[in-house]
């Protein structure tokens, strides 16, 4: 059995908060919302596109975020998520300590832990 790639990362987030889901990874990251299923719309919660990159971010009644588990997200401008995070008051905080790859960790609007990596030229 082999593997081919991951199909989607999936989050938490609270319950009637798709607006700010939505204004975060559209509207800051740039990201394209995806339709859900009907049968999945159903529960709420949104789900997310760019590149090569799926993010589901599912309702849980009782909402923890998720605080050290995260996606890493490869991206070709890091630069540019850094200033988009930090013009929509988000903490982006720089990391050197991945060999390879200059990194960012940030937070959604509800505090799932997120990084962000650019390879090393």
């Amino acid at each position: 059995m082999g593997f081919d790639r991951l199909h989607h990362m999936q989050l938490a987030m609270p319950k009637g908060e798709e607006a700010a889901a939505r204004a975060f990874f559209v509207d800051v990251l740039g990201m394209d919302e995806v339709a859900k299923p009907p049968v999945l719309a159903a529960r709420g919660g949104a789900w997310f596109r760019a590149g090569g990159i799926e993010l589901h971010l599912g309702v849980e009644d009782d909402f923890r975020p998720a605080r050290k588990g995260h996606p890493g997200l490869l991206v070709d401008d890091l630069d540019d998520i850094a200033a988009r995070l930090t013009a929509a008051g988000q903490d982006a905080s720089w990391d050197a300590d991945f060999p390879g790859f200059r990194r960012i960790y940030a937070h959604d609007p509800f505090g799932n832990r997120l990084e962000f990596l650019e390879p090393l030229a």
